[in-house]
């Protein structure tokens, strides 16, 4: 059991590209899932599948890779953490690197890109921001 399930997801990612791994797999949450398809809603991975193990099942992530292998993802960065949360008004969520990367937030309309949130006027936990 890990005490920071989003911290967890992105070192596993982290992890992977460095390997130049295709996939890989992390332990599924409701959480996650939010973040990852806003990641995917965003171009940054391929596609997720469920894995049931009998337990609390399996999220396998396809990663993207550019067309030489470059990654598509160079930073992964957790905002808010168990110890020090990050709260962001709608009015104060800005685009990361002037629109280049993404925040991902976690809202009353649940988990949403920095775009949809200011979009959508609200704010929430800045959980990560990725370019």
């Amino acid at each position: 059991m890990t005490n920071d399930p989003i911290a967890d997801l992105l070192t596993r990612m982290r992890n992977a590209l460095l390997r130049g791994q295709a996939q890989l797999d992390i332990p599924a949450s409701k959480i996650l899932r939010g973040v990852l398809r806003v990641m995917r809603s965003e171009g940054f991975i391929l596609d997720t599948a469920e894995i049931q193990d009998g337990k609390q099942g399996v999220i396998r992530v396809s990663l993207k890779y550019g067309p030489d292998g470059e990654k598509v993802i160079t930073h992964l960065k957790r905002m808010s953490k168990p110890s020090c949360r990050l709260y962001q008004k709608a009015a104060d969520i800005e685009p990361v690197l002037g629109g280049l990367g993404v925040g991902i937030y976690s809202t009353p309309e649940g988990i949403l890109s920095d775009r949809q949130a200011r979009r959508l006027n609200v704010g929430g936990e800045w959980l990560c921001s990725i370019w």
